[in-house]
């Protein structure tokens, strides 16, 4: 099984900003995926096993930037001019058989336990 350790939630203010980094026990493809009080999961981003390849919700397109360091397999969500409607519950995920982009949950086979962002306006 893939470890899947998150850190770097918190609280900010709108137009602030907040950077999660998701340390994995291997080299996968990753995502990012948030979930919101009351609402189902949803896809945020996406990064290929090389990190040459992204994707994103159109929500957070222009805002939020994934990246990953090969180097000590961390993943990273670089979350900028962030709004209230942002708040959830954020979690990163692996996939281990697949080199691709994944935009569904079903495509991840591996998550972590979730780290808290709060944006206030």
């Amino acid at each position: 099984q893939v470890r899947l350790v998150e850190s770097g939630g918190g609280s900010v203010q709108a137009g602030g900003s907040l950077r999660l980094s998701c340390a994995a026990s291997g080299r996968y493809a990753m995502g990012w995926f948030r979930q919101a009080p009351g609402k189902e999961r949803e896809f945020v981003a996406a990064i290929n096993w090389g990190g040459s390849t992204t994707a994103y919700a159109d929500s957070v397109k222009g805002r939020f930037t994934i990246s990953k360091d090969n180097a000590d397999n961390t993943a990273y969500l670089q979350m900028n001019s962030l709004k209230p409607e942002d708040t959830a519950v954020y979690y990163c995920a692996a996939r281990r058989l697949n080199f691709g982009l994944g935009r569904t949950l079903y495509e991840y086979d591996d998550w972590g336990q979730g780290t808290q962002v709060t944006v206030s306006s």
